[in-house]
């Protein structure tokens, strides 16, 4: 990547963080000054204004140039592989300590490390901690059986250096504990606490008891490169303000805030999360992983449970500007967002499975699927975006509500789906505004089973490649596909099948035939269905997995004008994709039960162009 393109995605971000700055300072002075109908002007205008940053940041991002934007990491390989031999030795002694060698002092049960260098500790303090005050300095703590607790702070306070390294000894078994209570003001406020940048590797483990706030916490960066860390907070569980690294290790969190969380919501390039190896497993009642600018996976697996407790809202993996997840595993569970972004999301290669209270996957701006597979076990909606492309992978998506919906954070879902339960157009086809929103499909392959619409958007929508199957809805009150504005197909495959209520179709101007066939009645879960051509060969066969009314096809097979028959019956073999065959199945006894011509709108539905009844 050229140095100008680094330089361009960085001035884009400094004045995306400045413009989302801006609106949260512009909302809080507007709140403060005004009431009724003007406090309403004000969080629409925060709204828009929000949302347009969040379009700037280019979803298509990959994992590299994401990272090389921001601040270089401080760990490098070989920082915790050190020489135990050469290290000035601390033994802790419950209400006591002693050590052999320079650079150490005690006081009680209080251990001062003043100068660099390499230092094991073993030991145990019932009530005491160890502080490190070696200013612009880099300080190496080999904990080797080591047992700490503290009930006037933290365990180890790295207060002053330039970086600290904790070393956890080959098989040794360590844990830290801390004070039930912090000072609001104070500044070291976990049970392990560096002012300094701190990376944390070895063979052993360490458990960590965050009695009073955070369990681990780094002002500046944290890397953790190997070892097995057990962290259990009140608060944040491992929290590294500028960046927090996963490159190694098992890290396993419970919290009673967030999991995970990177908090610099000052400087455009830090604030983010990185995972390239490990695994990483977080329990939490607010967010699982939390960034104020970027959430990229490379490798690993991370499996996150974000459960909230009253009121909170609690996402899966949140980001501030964008999530990038490119190689590894990832599951998630959460009461809100699965996954979840102030402006994009970007799955390009991990391998993800997402259950969700709200949304699956939910970005204020671009939301792209270039590879990779994702499942969505369970959903409000499934995936949720002002821009939405699928252009690679594998994409699965189980929905109460919309299966895919193109909008905006202005118009909420529930606002949508009250309009189609009250009778309307459903909250697209006829007479619904036209927003500037994206559903766009060109490869990959997108199967949805949606209880409300399935392929949805509030502006556009385009397929042009890759395999589309929509398990729609069952209620008249939604659809199958349910677009405000132009619809086309020019590529790919498309099978949509539910209700007959709101039907909307591929408008006429599309490159690709397709057909929309509206059965005299329903038929039942289970239906084996055939689109069979004038010369009486089977272009498409599909099995139903709920009760349909409407099948909506399009495939290279399809040209319009002509006339196609749908039969019930016979038989279908092979794998399917969502319950399209991937090869057409036989006749056999099958019946036929409707006819229809490709290209010609439905009746009472929408489809067709401007002429075709959509607005």
């Amino acid at each position: 990547m050229s140095m100008r393109s680094v330089r361009r995605m960085r001035t884009m971000r400094t004045k995306l963080m400045a413009v989302l700055a801006s609106v949260a300072l512009g909302t809080a002075v507007l709140a403060g000054c005004s009431s009724g109908d003007s406090s309403s002007s004000a969080a629409a205008g925060s709204s828009s204004t929000s949302s347009s940053a969040a379009a700037s940041v280019d979803g298509s991002l990959q994992a590299a140039a994401v990272l090389a934007d921001n601040q270089d990491v401080h760990a490098e390989d070989g920082d915790t592989d050190v020489n135990a031999s050469e290290a000035v030795e601390i033994e802790l002694n419950g209400d006591s300590a002693s050590a052999q060698g320079d650079g150490v002092s005690v006081d009680g049960a209080t251990v001062t490390i003043t100068a660099a260098g390499t230092y094991r500790l073993s030991g145990s303090l019932d009530d005491g901690q160890v502080v490190v005050k070696a200013p612009d300095a880099k300080v190496t703590l080999i904990l080797d059986g080591v047992g700490i607790s503290n009930s006037k702070g933290a365990a180890i306070d790295i207060a002053d250096a330039d970086e600290a390294v904790v070393v956890l000894a080959d098989g040794s078994e360590n844990s830290l504990a801390d004070t039930d209570s912090y000072a609001e003001d104070a500044e070291a406020n976990a049970a392990l606490y560096s002012a300094a940048d701190l990376t944390i590797g070895g063979g052993g483990s360490l458990t960590v008891k965050g009695n009073g706030n955070d369990g681990i916490a780094s002002s500046d960066g944290l890397v953790v490169q190997g070892g097995t860390v057990t962290v259990d907070a009140a608060d944040d569980g491992v929290r590294g303000k500028d960046y927090l690294v996963v490159s190694g290790g098992t890290v396993t969190v419970t919290a009673g805030g967030d999991g995970l969380k990177a908090d610099n919501t000052e400087d455009a390039d830090r604030g983010y999360i990185a995972v390239s190896g490990g695994t990483v497993k977080v329990t939490a009642e607010g967010d699982g992983v939390d960034a104020a600018t970027d959430v990229v996976v490379t490798g690993g697996k991370v499996n996150v449970a974000a459960k909230a407790s009253g009121d909170s809202s609690a996402h899966g993996l949140k980001s501030g500007v964008i999530t990038v997840l490119e190689g590894g595993t990832v599951d998630v569970d959460a009461s809100a967002d699965a996954l979840h972004s102030d402006s994009a999301v970007h799955l390009a290669g991990a391998t993800v499975t997402a259950a969700a209270g709200d949304d699956g996957v939910h970005a204020e701006g671009d939301l792209v699927i270039s590879d990779g597979a994702l499942e969505i076990t369970t959903s409000n909606e499934g995936l949720e975006g002002k821009d939405i492309l699928v252009s690679g992978g594998s994409t699965t998506v189980t929905s109460r509500d919309d299966g895919v919906n193109a909008s905006g954070s202005e118009t909420s879902s529930s606002d949508q789906g009250d309009q189609g339960g009250q009778g309307g157009f459903g909250g697209g086809g006829g007479g619904e505004n036209v927003g500037d929103y994206t559903a766009k499909v060109t490869g990959g392959t997108l199967v949805i089973n949606a209880d409300g619409d399935g392929f949805d958007s509030n502006g556009t929508a385009e397929i042009t490649g890759g395999t589309v199957v929509v398990n729609g809805p069952e209620m008249n009150g939604n659809g199958a596909l349910d677009v405000n504005g132009s619809f086309t197909v020019s590529g790919g495959t498309l099978l949509a099948a539910g209700s007959a209520g709101m039907v909307v179709a591929p408008d006429s101007e599309s490159g690709q035939g397709w057909l929309s066939a509206t059965l005299d009645s329903s038929v039942p879960s289970g239906t084996t269905l055939h689109v069979v051509d004038a010369d009486g060969k089977v272009v498409a066969t599909y099995v139903t997995s709920k009760t349909v009314q409407n099948v909506v096809f399009s495939s290279s097979a399809i040209e319009n004008g002509e006339e196609y028959r749908i039969y019930s019956g016979g038989s279908a073999s092979g794998e399917t994709t969502g319950g399209l065959a991937q090869q057409t199945g036989e006749l056999g006894s099958a019946k036929e039960i409707t006819t229809a011509t490709a290209g010609d709108a439905p009746e009472g539905g929408f489809g067709g162009g401007p002429g075709g009844g959509r607005s």
